[in-house]
């Protein structure tokens, strides 16, 4: 795009190209789907991770909540990072972080070693995601933000659905470390595109960093999940309950205190007095914990009650990929049209219908039954999930943009985590419940299928809590705030840098 001036020699606004900012858009969906890929096929690959470390499920589980606290933890600096050295150099320096994780990974010994590397993996991805959808937001109008968010969603639903496709082929027929060493060649071309085509923005140099926040945010988050994980397992009585309960409620409300009595706060929470913003984000956390604390759950049960291998069932989940990728793009354009309530409303109600029909999946339920009710599943997500965080993020000032995108991103996947942590633990609790009520002799995976039954009915529930919710969204209000002439003279760097 070149640079013109009007009658009096200011700048003149340039129309909106999509053609334009493809190529930067390109290298920011390959970034996020390498960092969101990678959150979804360990899933498959639990149960060959259990058997190759000689380990049970819920010590591998904290391979996953290990790597989405630790995205949650760094998720938070987005915003002074990005003020403090600019959106480009940041993001390229997360994906290649990423990457060297993701090759410690792949050479883990012990379980213990998988969850440290995983937790390093998640360190140097936090940032990929809240820098990349602040990116995005600001080089689309906000006339074609809604489509321009749905191109951006068709890779962030596409890619937890076809990973386990590609982990399960990984792992059946090559090994579980390539479903790590896949992110490396991913991730060179990731950082070659964002080097080349992703725009330049300025800095705002001497940026405040708030360091009690950096402290107590990870520790609220990361005990929490202990918490829910330990009391979901054990008993909500048990010693890890209480204290990681206890802990981390303290530390969460003295970093609530913190970030709002701070002059320039890690997470910008003063966000929460917009109503609009306020109810779009809670239905942002209850759409996340119903669908991805089941998520994990569908291979688990594929594999260890109906033994399929890890190919077949990421075949099997191949529906999801597909109806997730007709609904993004048609809730993008919907979205521009009529707003969220509508969208979100029909597609959490798919989901919970989804998840209703598989709380009842016994040991032989028939596959075109299962396959369908991903498929709904998939449908719901694409319709609802960029919806609801477009029009949060819409519901935000426009000079809070680079502070909303890390709040919501580290709340979603500290919800995420809280979701497979409890989960988890709530599984295996339930088939314990179910083995001591069968009689002596009965198939013990009668009590594993009543177990994921409980799961699934449970996440049925969060589900409808969100297809209430809905009911009460609105359009946000056009003029929340005005853009300051330095946003203004960024929007417009961003939009001609290429």
């Amino acid at each position: 795009m070149t640079n013109t001036t009007d009658a009096k020699g200011a700048p003149a606004e340039q129309p909106f190209s999509l053609k334009a900012i493809l190529p930067p858009l390109l290298a920011i969906i390959v970034g996020m789907i390498m960092v969101i890929l990678d959150g979804t096929v360990v899933n498959v690959a639990v149960p060959k991770l259990v058997e190759y470390f000689n380990t049970d499920l819920k010590t591998v589980q904290w391979a996953i909540t290990g790597y989405t606290l630790a995205l949650a933890a760094v998720i938070p600096l987005a915003g002074y990072m990005t003020d403090r050295f600019g959106s480009k150099q940041v993001f390229v320096s997360t994906v290649a972080m990423f990457v060297l994780g993701s090759m410690l990974c792949s050479i883990a010994q012990t379980s213990s070693q998988l969850v440290l590397f995983r937790v390093i993996q998640g360190l140097g991805g936090g940032m990929v995601a809240p820098i990349g959808m602040a990116m995005v937001f600001r080089l689309a109008p906000p006339e074609r933000r809604g489509s321009i968010m749905g191109l951006l969603g068709i890779p962030m639903l596409l890619a937890p659905a076809l990973g386990p496709v590609l982990s399960g082929w990984l792992v059946e027929y090559v090994s579980w470390h390539w479903i790590f060493l896949i992110n490396v060649p991913i991730g060179i071309v990731g950082i070659t595109l964002g080097i080349k085509y992703l725009p330049k923005t300025e800095t705002k140099g001497r940026a405040h960093l708030d360091i009690l926040g950096i402290i107590l945010a990870p520790v609220a988050f990361s005990m929490l999940a202990y918490g829910v994980n330990q009391g979901g397992g054990e008993s909500w009585s048990s010693t890890g309950a209480i204290v990681g309960l206890s802990v981390g409620g303290v530390a969460l409300v003295l970093f609530i205190i913190v970030e709002l009595l701070h002059k320039h706060p890690l997470l910008e929470l003063r966000v929460f007095r917009s109503s609009d913003f306020t109810r779009g984000i809670i239905l942002s956390w209850v759409t996340q914990a119903a669908l991805f604390g089941s998520m994990l759950f569908v291979p688990l049960y594929l594999q260890q009650i109906r033994n399929y291998t890890p190919l077949e069932t990421g075949l099997i989940l191949l529906p999801q990929a597909l109806a997730s990728g007709i609904g993004m793009p048609l809730g993008g354009r919907l979205f521009d049209k009529i707003g969220a309530r509508p969208l979100v409303f029909v597609g959490l109600s798919i989901i919970s219908t989804a998840l209703f029909m598989l709380s009842g999946v016994t040991v032989d339920t028939g596959l075109p039954f299962i396959m369908s009710t991903l498929a709904m599943m998939g449908l719901g997500m694409g319709l609802s999930m960029m919806p609801v965080n477009t029009h949060v993020l819409n519901s935000a000032p426009r000079e809070w943009v680079n502070r909303v995108t890390p709040l919501t991103a580290a709340a979603q996947q500290v919800v995420v985590s809280f979701a497979v942590a409890g989960m988890t633990g709530y599984l295996t609790s339930q088939i314990a419940v179910h083995m001591g009520k069968m009689a002596a002799g009965s198939n013990p995976l009668s009590a594993m299928v009543l177990g994921f039954n409980d799961v699934f009915f449970f996440s049925a529930c969060i589900a409808v809590a969100g297809v209430v919710i809905s009911l009460i969204l609105r359009r946000p209000k056009t003029a929340v705030a005005a853009p300051s002439q330095e946003e203004q003279q960024t929007d417009a760097a961003m939009m001609m840098g290429h």
